[in-house]
């Protein structure tokens, strides 16, 4: 296996970080390097910039403004963008139902979403996680039921994440409650300004606004909305799953919000061998979890993620959660001042730092949870 790069890809590297660190605007970056929640507009706008260059959505087919990279260029895209403090493009859009509708949309729908949705002129929700169900996504209860041309949607979705900013929302509900519950199942896209369409916030434990909950109340949703086949979505669910799960482990991000600390902290770090040591493990972990990624991306084949990626997600998450634990305890008495506003003599990295230790308790639960990957690489890697 060869790990270093070669002259082409040094080169692309290099490309990369000069327009990460040039072109997306520095107080977008500088938002994300002092911790803080950014704007519809700040994520809006970073997007459009990386868009403009051809930079969103290089992982699309070519005909939609993808790029026909290679895995590995892909991964080192992905990484500079994560090292100079750049919002990754919102994955609603071009992780989820871009790649969604490329492969199973309508000409119709293709023709009307797919720059939009690049452009982030669209701000898509999900509408896939519903109260009751936990992670046994078949077992949702919103229905749909043909009127004319048009479906009449009821129930109920939570966790939408950012869902406040949402234009339309691609949702799977059930169409056929007489099979099998995976076989009744369809996609529909449903404009978020709907009659009976209700978006109410979920205040979350760090005090924030991040998900929701979206209530449907006899929606109207044009018959040309549906993706794919009358009850086909449990398909497209998988394949939307499946690219949700790749790239969640950001190990770059991690890696650097770790020498931000490290640096941050310096002092305290050098007069405490046993920080100084927590901070070494973390370092070798990291450094061998970049490895893993780039033999991941050597054996990926035809844009499939290879088993190993669930390794990826399982220590990713980890690590992610580690330094931010790390943050907290080098902030100490300060990282309780999360209330204290901007006029605050303390620094908003160390203000943060319980918020943000808060918020990616998550990391171990989205995108197919820690649980879930154990059991994938017991069965795919270790043959248990």
């Amino acid at each position: 296996m060869q790990l270093e790069l070669s002259e082409e890809d040094r080169a692309f590297r290099e490309e990369m970080r000069d327009f990460f660190t040039t072109k997306v605007p520095e107080e977008i970056r500088d938002a994300v390097k002092d911790g803080q929640e950014l704007s519809k507009e700040q994520i809006v706008a970073s997007q459009q910039a990386l868009n403009a260059a051809g930079l969103a959505v290089p992982h699309w087919p070519e005909q939609y403004g993808g790029r026909g990279w290679s895995d590995l260029r892909r991964h080192l895209w992905n990484e500079e963008m994560q090292r100079a403090f750049v919002p990754a493009p919102l994955a609603f859009n071009t992780s989820m139902i871009g790649p969604v509708l490329a492969q199973f949309g309508s000409e119709e729908l293709k023709e009307r979403f797919m720059a939009p949705t690049a452009n982030l002129d669209v701000w898509w929700s999900q509408g896939f996680s519903e109260p009751d169900a936990g992670s046994d996504l078949a077992s949702l209860r919103t229905t749909a039921v043909r009127d004319g041309d048009d479906w009449i949607v009821n129930g109920q979705k939570t966790w939408t994440t950012l869902g406040q900013y949402g234009d339309w929302i691609f949702t799977l509900v059930r169409t056929n409650p007489d099979v099998k519950k995976q076989a009744g199942i369809s996609m529909l896209l449903i404009d978020m300004t709907s009659p009976g369409l209700e978006v109410r916030p979920i205040e979350l434990i760090d005090g924030g606004h991040e998900v929701n909950e979206v209530w449907f109340s006899d929606v109207r949703v044009p018959g040309a909305n549906l993706v794919g086949e009358v009850d086909g979505g449990w398909t497209i669910a998988k394949f939307l799953l499946g690219n949700e799960r790749v790239g969640v482990a950001p190990v770059a991000a991690t890696k650097r919000n770790l020498a931000l600390a490290k640096d941050r902290y310096a002092e305290r770090v050098a007069a405490d061998p046993l920080l100084a040591a927590r901070v070494a493990e973390l370092e070798n972990e990291l450094l061998a979890l970049e490895l893993t990624a780039l033999r991941v991306v050597a054996h990926s084949e035809g844009g499939e993620p290879h088993p190993a990626s669930s390794v990826l997600k399982l220590k990713g998450t980890e690590l992610q959660q580690a330094v931010s634990e790390l943050a907290v305890d080098l902030a100490g008495p300060a990282s309780l001042a999360s209330g204290a506003d901007d006029g605050s003599a303390l620094p908003g990295f160390a203000r943060r730092a319980t918020p943000t230790y808060l918020n990616l308790r998550k990391a171990s639960i989205y995108g197919g949870s820690n649980e879930v990957q154990r059991q994938i690489i017991s069965k795919t890697i270790l043959g248990l």
